[in-house]
């Protein structure tokens, strides 16, 4: 489908920063809805790029990382995922570096399987999915906010882990089903 002959019914009339640190902004803008009625929009607007990565073994075990989510008050299985500082560095450069620091993995196979809206109605925020492959074992550097349990499993059992509700993380969730349709389909 194309979608970019498609007209944006939204009319910004103004935009001010309401609230600014080194991760995100939250912008609020008065705006004409598509009915015509006037409002606010918030938008919370990320400055890192999403990079998650699903390393993948030889028989199709995958590693999960656990860790004690702040902003949902409970532990959270996902997949190794972190920031990547626009302009600073790529979305696989960035996925390198996260999959070291998280796990103490390296590979020397990567493939791009997702790019995706992490939750468009609120944020700008987008994120790129990287499977790893051939991979190497080392020693993990997490961040001094990271107190991470690495979990190694079939990715069979990674994927009913999402459909029992085990991991909630939208961003894990996606690229788990993805990678599990690109296996079934001998795509990878």
């Amino acid at each position: 489908m194309n979608n970019k002959n498609k007209k944006n019914p939204w009319t910004t009339l103004s935009s001010k920063i309401i609230y600014d640190n080194p991760w995100i902004e939250v912008i609020e803008n008065e705006v004409i809805n598509p009915s015509g009625g006037e409002g606010i929009y918030g938008v919370v607007s990320f400055k890192n790029i999403a990079v998650g990565i699903i390393p993948l073994d030889k028989n199709n075990n995958t590693w999960l990382v656990g860790q004690y989510r702040y902003t949902l008050n409970e532990y959270s299985w996902e997949i190794p995922e972190g920031g990547c500082l626009k302009g600073k560095e790529t979305p696989l450069e960035a996925a390198k570096r996260e999959l070291k620091e998280e796990t103490g993995l390296e590979a020397s196979k990567w493939t791009k399987i997702l790019k995706m809206h992490t939750s468009n109605s609120v944020t700008d925020e987008v994120a790129y999915t990287f499977i790893a492959q051939e991979l190497t074992f080392g020693k993990a550097l997490p961040e001094e906010t990271e107190e991470l349990e690495v979990l190694k499993i079939p990715i069979e059992q990674a994927v009913n882990m999402c459909l029992n509700n085990e991991i909630t993380d939208a961003f894990s969730v996606g690229s788990l089903l993805k990678t599990k349709f690109l296996l079934d389909n001998n795509k990878i």
